[in-house]
């Protein structure tokens, strides 16, 4: 009846009365579909209209079930006009019930509209089946022919009632379901059967399943709210949370919205409008996304929601500050929708008795209880695992049990009681928070953070429950902050509680590479600190990406003062959150074989503390960005990192003696080996006195030999063969399986472009280059390295790949082909592996960013590139360094979500040149140029 009564359902009928309304003569199906389709683009117009005017997500749902009844009423009419004649005796017994989201009055521009129609249970003619046939072809076919997608199904009362009892589903979609046309007494006689089904058959038992059916889907979505492409309908937080809560109540108390639970007081009013108010956002971004798509879609694509959020009229004019803006709205609702759908799960079950003697004596509670043993601790009742206060103005008594009841539960491995939560829900306001903080409250909260192994789980439900927002304002301000760019996929919060999460998976599992983590930080004064150290890392977020650091260590400085940590103890986390970036930036972006980068690192670090902190830091900090984004290549370069700038904090040696030394050490144990005997005493002298010292410190004593033996393979080739055939290179393949690539070294005689068509042969074969060495002797051989994966990752074992690149190299090498042509045709072989576009990408174009520069402190003269990444782009920007008349002595090659981020060391190809900054100005503008024109062509 509310929907006969609405005035939008008499201005639409009276608009179907002059449109699509049959009185005489019935039109064909094709003009009554023309009709029709006029019909339903109108009023799809008006709808639309009312979304952009602001109208909410439920009412415009509601608009287009309204819409849909009316034009399904006129369909039906016609059906029945139209097989009177022949079925007389049948026309006038059949109703057509709306099922599932159209069942509830929801109906988003695109979705799949669910219909029964509904028959006696007892057949009063034989020709029923005939016409059951004829009727529902004539229901049907005009809608498809509209494009609806219909889940439809004709049942008599017996079947349908059979259903219902068989399927979950089937009773899930009859319990919204509701009649729009026809004859209501099969629905009234179908109703009267059906409550009993649900409402006195075991519902805990359908209840429980359900509880079990959703935790199954939230599963399967990836079980958090946080996820940075979310389903709106079946993610977690998402509709179905909303309307699963509502099928629940249905079954436990026969009630057919939130007004029921309001009064069984399972749920405040403020709180049934809240959840109502976070389902209606999350149908009107549903609304959004299906007029955006013109489709049916659920998903919340990053592509789509820079437009979605203009469209729901964001003001923000930076697009990710729109997007950030519109999302943290977003994370907010879905997150209220799960709390509270959780909230009616556990009270509906009573799985734990209530605590509030307003619905639940108090008395009553305790007594049932009293067979099961008990702890009293601090004002709370422990049992069977679950925390429940002795009274609901216990908070009020003394405002810091709002911390320490999770240190309670913390120590004792204890839940919550879902009153509990909600009292401390709504009673945190009370912990008045004094600048310092009271010793008690410093003393709770870091004694929160020293559970090593446990810390986690108690700092997200504090999260969750407001505590730490309000303990901590700065980290507050981070909650549902969506941070849109190449790697952080999650909220600020989100992410940081993640980084805790893998700190307590290194206290608590007893393998590698958790225990390397351990072992390093144990090493360390305190080695729980670290907890604290993430838990503020990110902190400076809440003002934008850029520069967080170092806002963060100012940010952080008053929170340790209020926390009472030591100067001592304050120094070390604000160096690590100041340089929090820094080890990561190290081995992503130079080169670790070389002693000036690992003194330069261990000039940053100054202390074996601080050194063991940003380590263990900077894994929990990437896992917690995305665990994908870890594998064990990074996790060699990080250790070779940490182990080698270990080396030198524990020895002291300057990076050159060093170098010196360990070419002495080469050199003396190359002499015991085999290859001394296998080779004369003139080239192994030869090739020290033609390498510079950094060779021997970038390459182990098996890399030397290796070398030597190509070398002398080289050259024995030289003797052998023609002019032209000593211009081919020596190539040895090597698997590294424990990284998960292959080594390949290629010995040859330098040239001009040697580095950029080796780089071009294998991008021909569809190889991802990771990182590269180059070194040249003094005699004009060229030692290249280049550590590669396979088109689809992993180790390149494909023999026919591995002869691919080697016939391409001796084209481009030999012959003098143009390796480009042969890598853009390539392209298109490839488009599912690297370089594929993936979720992942942004949803705006990419800006290519340039820098040349000294390092001075390295020595070294750098180029680093950030560009969307394509087949040809390692060629193009080697080719275009050559032709600028630079070597590429070291290259890291990186690739992360369709984004390149490469890193060139530079040397003058002229040795007598200087690099000078003209040099420089006109290869970074070459290189710009170069990228500018292939990311046009990308996007």
């Amino acid at each position: 009846m509310k929907i006969l009564e609405d005035p939008l359902f008499r201005r639409v009928r009276a608009h179907a009365a002059t449109r699509i309304h049959y009185d005489g003569e019935i039109p064909s199906r094709e003009e009554r579909t023309e009709s029709y389709r006029e019909f339903y683009r109108l009023e799809r117009m008006m709808i639309e209209r009312y979304h952009r005017k602001g109208d909410t997500g439920l009412r415009v749902a509601e608009t287009g079930a309204i819409v849909l009844d009316v034009l399904l009423s006129e369909i039906f009419d016609a059906a029945q006009k139209i097989t009177k004649e022949e079925f007389s005796d049948c026309v006038d017994q059949v109703a057509l019930i709306a099922l599932g989201g159209y069942g509830r009055c929801e109906l988003c521009p695109f979705s799949d509209i669910d219909i029964l129609l509904l028959y006696p249970g007892k057949r009063k003619n034989a020709r029923l089946d005939e016409f059951q046939e004829v009727f529902t072809q004539e229901i049907l076919y005009p809608l498809w022919d509209l494009g609806f997608k219909v889940g439809h199904s004709s049942r008599n009362l017996k079947q349908a009632l059979d259903e219902v009892v068989a399927e979950s589903k089937s009773k899930n979609a009859m319990l919204e379901s509701r009649f729009v046309c026809g004859n209501p007494t099969p629905f009234r006689k179908f109703l009267r059967k059906f409550r009993p089904l649900y409402h006195n058959r075991n519902p805990e038992e359908y209840i429980e399943s359900q509880i079990e059916s959703q935790r199954q889907r939230r599963r399967k979505s990836g079980d958090s709210i946080y996820m940075q492409e979310p389903d709106i309908k079946n993610g977690v937080g998402g509709l179905r949370d909303y309307q699963n809560a509502l099928w629940m109540s249905r079954i436990k108390y026969d009630a057919e919205d939130l007004g029921t639970l309001v009064r069984k007081e399972i749920l405040t009013q403020e709180r049934a409008d809240a959840f109502v108010e976070s389902y209606s956002f999350l149908l009107k971004v549903r609304i959004e996304l299906h007029f955006l798509a013109n489709r049916a879609t659920d998903v919340l694509t990053l592509e789509r929601q820079p437009v979605i959020a203009k469209n729901l009229g964001y003001p923000q004019e930076g697009i990710f500050e729109r997007v950030e803006a519109f999302m943290r709205d977003y994370y907010g609702h879905a997150k209220n929708i799960l709390h509270t759908a959780h909230y009616v799960e556990d009270r509906i079950l009573r799985r734990n008795l209530p605590i509030r003697s307003d619905h639940f004596g108090l008395r009553e509670a305790i007594e049932s209880r009293r067979h099961h043993p008990q702890r009293h601790i601090d004002g709370f009742t422990l049992q069977e695992g679950i925390l429940t206060p002795d009274h609901d103005k216990i908070f009020e008594e003394d405002p810091l049990r709002l911390i320490r009841v999770f240190r309670i539960a913390q120590q004792h491995k204890a839940h919550l009681h879902i009153d509990l939560e909600s009292l401390i829900e709504e009673s945190y306001y009370l912990l008045i928070i004094d600048h310092p903080w009271p010793t008690p409250l410093q003393n709770c909260f870091r004694a929160i953070l020293q559970e090593a192994g446990h810390v986690q789980p108690i700092l997200a439900k504090m999260h969750e429950l407001g505590v730490l927002g309000h303990l901590i304002p700065e980290f507050g301000r981070l909650t549902c902050l969506v941070q849109h760019e190449f790697f952080h996929r999650y909220t600020a919060d989100i992410h940081t509680l993640d980084t805790i999460l893998h700190l307590d998976e290194v206290f608590q599992k007893n393998e590698r590479p958790f225990t390397g983590y351990l072992e390093a930080i144990r090493k360390t004064e305190h080695p729980t600190l670290l907890y604290l150290i993430l838990l503020l890392h990110d902190i400076g977020k809440a003002d934008g990406i850029k520069g967080h650091d170092w806002r963060g260590v100012i940010m952080a400085k008053p929170i340790l003062e209020d926390m009472g940590i030591s100067a001592a103890q304050q120094r070390q986390i604000l160096f690590i959150i100041e340089n929090h970036m820094e080890m990561a930036r190290f081995w992503q972006k130079f080169d670790l074989d070389d002693p000036a980068t690992i003194q330069s690192f261990a000039d940053l670090t100054e202390t074996k503390a601080q050194l063991s902190y940003l380590y263990t830091h900077t894994y929990c900090d990437a896992r917690g960005t995305s665990e994908s984004l870890w594998n064990s290549y990074k996790q060699s370069l990080h250790d070779m990192l940490y182990h080698r700038t270990l080396e030198v904090l524990e020895s002291g040696q300057d990076a050159v003696e060093d170098e010196q030394e360990h070419r002495i050490m080469i050199e003396k144990d190359l002499l015991s080996r085999p290859i001394a005997q296998d080779l004369s005493k003139d080239e192994l002298e030869a090739h020290f006195n033609l390498l510079p010292d950094r060779y021997f410190a970038h390459n182990s004593l098996e890399d030397v030999e290796l070398h030597l033996r190509m070398v002398h393979d080289l050259l024995a080739r030289i003797q052998s063969a023609e002019s032209v055939g000593a211009l081919a290179p020596i190539i040895d393949w090597q698997d590294n399986k424990e990284q998960g690539l292959s080594v390949v070294n290629v010995v040859t005689w330098d040239r001009a472009g040697l580095f950029y068509k080796l780089a071009g042969a294998l991008s021909v074969c569809g190889m991802n280059i990771l990182s590269t060495k180059a070194i040249t002797r003094s005699d004009h051989i060229a030692i290249d390295t280049f550590y590669v994966v396979g088109p689809n990752g992993g180790l390149v074992e494909d023999l026919a790949i591995q002869n691919k690149f080697e016939e391409h190299v001796r084209s481009a090498l030999i012959d003098g082909q143009d390796l480009l042509e042969l890598i853009e045709k390539e392209t298109k072989r490839f488009s599912s592996g690297f370089f594929s576009k993936t979720p992942a990408h942004l949803p705006v174009r990419l800006e290519p960013v340039v820098n040349v520069y000294h390092e001075l402190s390295l020595k070294r003269t750098i180029i680093e590139v950030q560009a969307t990444d394509n087949l040809g782009l390692l060629y193009n920007l080697s080719k275009i360094i050559t032709d600028h008349q630079f070597d590429i002595t070291f290259a890291r090659i990186a690739t992360e979500n369709g984004i390149a981020n490469d890193t060139f060391y530079i040397e003058s190809i002229d040795q007598d040149m200087t690099i000078d900054n003209e040099n420089l100005l006109g290869l970074r503008q070459a290189l710009s140029e170069a990228l500018q024109i292939s990311s046009r062509k990308a996007s």
